[in-house]
């Protein structure tokens, strides 16, 4: 029997076909706080939910809070020393996830206008296994929702040739907006699906023109 068009989907992109379920992308959700009482992990078990009910990805949540992420870094630069890059054995899992990931979600808090500084340190520590993959965001906060802190990490994840998505998920007073570990808003998982669908068509992409040609960064 053939494939229903539900199942299968034709990409312009390198003229790729791909059938079901097995062109799934592997998506990695990265918890950005290690604040203590923080609430990083409801927002990241939420969106790890819409993601299973989404079916394009596989996913794993990294939580920064769980990683040796030392502050001091090397003398090179992680873009050239490539896997000679010396970092310590207890970020092995973190470098592991972010080489094998297609895409990722970035979940944040905004600090002072900005994101933490874990979450910094972790970006710092990688350069090629960001390079030419994209990044969505999901951020709460206070009347910002986050966005401050979105707004500077779409600076930096450019700087190392990730591609940011733009329709991203920012939980306003999360304070008040959230019971139970789900938002009060009924829209919320409609807004998760559109930065999911776009998220899967740049992973595909992106995913297509690294297996044709290395990103020329």
């Amino acid at each position: 029997m053939g494939a229903s068009l539900s199942t299968v989907w034709l990409r312009s992109w390198c003229g790729l076909i791909v059938v079901g379920m097995e062109n799934t992308h592997k998506l990695v959700i990265i918890v950005g706080s290690v604040r203590d009482g923080r609430f990083g992990p409801v927002v990241a078990s939420w969106v790890a939910e819409q993601v299973r009910a989404h079916g394009g990805f596989d996913v794993d949540i990294v939580d920064l809070a769980e990683i040796d992420i030392p502050l001091s870094l090397p003398a090179a630069s992680p873009k050239y020393a490539g896997d000679d890059y010396p970092r310590p054995a207890g970020m092995a899992a973190l470098t592991s996830a972010l080489a094998g990931a297609d895409a990722f979600i970035v979940v944040t808090p905004e600090y002072n206008h900005s994101y933490p500084a874990s979450l910094k340190a972790a970006i710092d520590w990688h350069f090629t296994q960001w390079t030419a993959k994209p990044v969505a965001f999901v951020s709460y906060g206070g009347a910002a929702g986050g966005r401050h802190a979105v707004l500077h990490l779409e600076n930096v994840l450019t700087e190392l040739h990730a591609v940011t998505i733009r329709d991203g998920l920012a939980f306003s007073n999360y304070f008040h907006a959230w019971q139970d570990g789900r938002p009060l808003d009924p829209d919320a998982p409609g807004y998760a699906k559109t930065l999911l669908d776009q998220l899967a068509w740049w992973a595909g992409a992106l995913r297509s023109a690294r297996e044709a040609a290395p990103y020329p960064a």
